[in-house]
Order: C-alpha cells, then structure tokens, then sequence
C-alpha cells in the first residue's frame, strides 16, 4: 500500500509539480529524519529546545539550495552556536546535554540534510534535473531490491553479522549488480524523456557501482546506530518499511555521491 500510494505520489511531486513541492517535500523528509534520529539516540526521549533546533536547521539547510544567499551557512553556525550555548549554560546541571548529545544534534541538524538534501540539488539542475533526481533513487532502490533476492537465493555468507544478521556477500554482490541495472534504466528514461543523456553509457557502470557501494554503506552505517541504541525501526510514519531513516538511509549516501560525480562531469 505505501508503494501503491507513494510512488505516484513521488513522481507527481518530483517530475509534475512546480519547483517549490520537491524542495518542500525534501525539507520535511529531512526534518522528519532529524526528529528520528535524535528520538532513536535519546532512547525515545527526543524533544524541547535541542530537537526544535535540530528540526528546523534540518529543514532549512535540505531547502538551502533553492535560495539565493548564505541560507546554509547561516542555520549551521546558528545551530553550532546555539547547541555549544546550551551546553554551556547547562554544564554541571540534571540533564544537562553531552558531547555526544552536541554531536547527535549536530549530525541530525546538518550533516544527515545536506546529504539526503543533494535530492534537492539534483532536482533543480536546468533541464535535466527531473531526470536527474531519480538517479540516486534508481540506483540504491535497484541495489537494495537485488541484493534482498540475490540474498535469498545464493546468501551462504555473512557480511556483517553484529550489524545485520540477513545481509550476505552474496547479497552485497547482487546489489552492486542491482544497482547497475538501475542506473542503466534511469539512464534510458532520461535520453528517451529529456533528450539529453545524463551521462555517457561507459560511466553508467561507474555511477552504478559506486552508488551501490555507498548504498549499502549507508544502509549498514544507519543500521549500526540502530544497535548501538537498541531500536527496531526510526519510525512508523512507512507502514512495513519503518521511518524516513529506513526507507532513505541509502538513498542518503547516494545523493551527495551522484551530485559530486555529475558536478564533476564524470
């Protein structure tokens, strides 16, 4: 049913909708994310000033890219500011917040927004940019499908097992494979739709397998917060797939990977 729902519904916003609903709908995924994130390092305890904090730096530093002038730079000296502040005045005291609490923050509020937030980069690149931001999507979605059948199939060794019992190498291998093929389609959909090729056919198996690498990078890195802090899922805003952080966690690994490359003209 989420898919049934929201795969239309992504593609009307991302492809469709004027230029200010991806950004928007970019700046809440992101938002949600943080409130996750810190509700998942604070044992479920997540809210007050540092969470409202960290929420709207994450809001504002994912929609970042559509505004003229230091939008970013500002909402993260502000939050730095603003959290280092608090620890200060705090010090000593019941519940006052830790360096890891900072650290959280600080990673929730700017790092995590401006990875998933390259969606938004992509997104309003001139003339190719509503073909260019399914790439990173195609590419993890492609891995992470690939690499749950090739698992089920062919899985006979673990690949981190204290991290994720069920990913095998055998999986990691069809993910890689997975996330060519991905590549390879969105690849096509962008020559056939926009007229322009995203990139050349020889630099489809790059920015396939480096997207599937990061990819799961991102899945495992995400997973290993999990464990650290005892938590199942993020949330349940996806019914069958979780929060936003386990539904997007490689996606978000992938989007800066994607934008370098094509920055760079690879």
């Amino acid at each position: 049913m989420v898919a049934v729902v929201g795969i239309p519904l992504l593609l009307l916003v991302l492809i469709w909708a004027p230029d200010w609903a991806p950004v928007l709908l970019v700046a809440a995924m992101c938002a949600i994310g943080a409130w996750e994130l810190l509700r998942a390092v604070s044992g479920g305890r997540a809210g007050g000033v540092t969470t409202a904090l960290t929420v709207a730096a994450a809001a504002a530093v994912a929609a970042a890219p559509a505004f003229d002038g230091p939008v970013m730079p500002a909402a993260a000296l502000l939050l730095v500011v603003l959290q280092f502040l608090r620890a200060v005045v705090c010090h000593g005291k019941p519940g006052a917040p830790t360096f890891g609490d900072v650290s959280a923050a600080l990673f929730a509020g700017l790092v995590f927004p401006w990875m998933l937030g390259c969606l938004v980069r992509l997104r309003l690149v001139p003339e190719v940019g509503k073909a260019l931001v399914f790439v990173p999507l195609c590419i993890a979605f492609g891995s992470d499908t690939f690499a749950l059948f090739a698992g089920m199939a062919f899985g006979r060794h673990k690949l981190a097992p204290l991290v994720s019992p069920k990913k095998t190498v055998e999986g990691a291998v069809g993910g890689l494979a997975g996330g060519v093929l991905g590549m390879a389609l969105i690849r096509w959909i962008g020559d056939v739709t926009v007229g322009e090729a995203l990139c050349s056919w020889p630099m489809v198996p790059v920015y396939g397998l480096v997207g599937s690498l990061v990819s799961q990078l991102g899945d495992l890195s995400f997973s290993v917060i999990k464990r650290e802090f005892g938590v199942k899922d993020y949330g349940h805003l996806l019914p069958g797939h979780g929060g936003i952080l386990d539904r997007f966690d490689s996606v978000t690994f992938v989007a800066p990977c994607v934008w370098l490359l094509f920055v760079l003209g690879a």
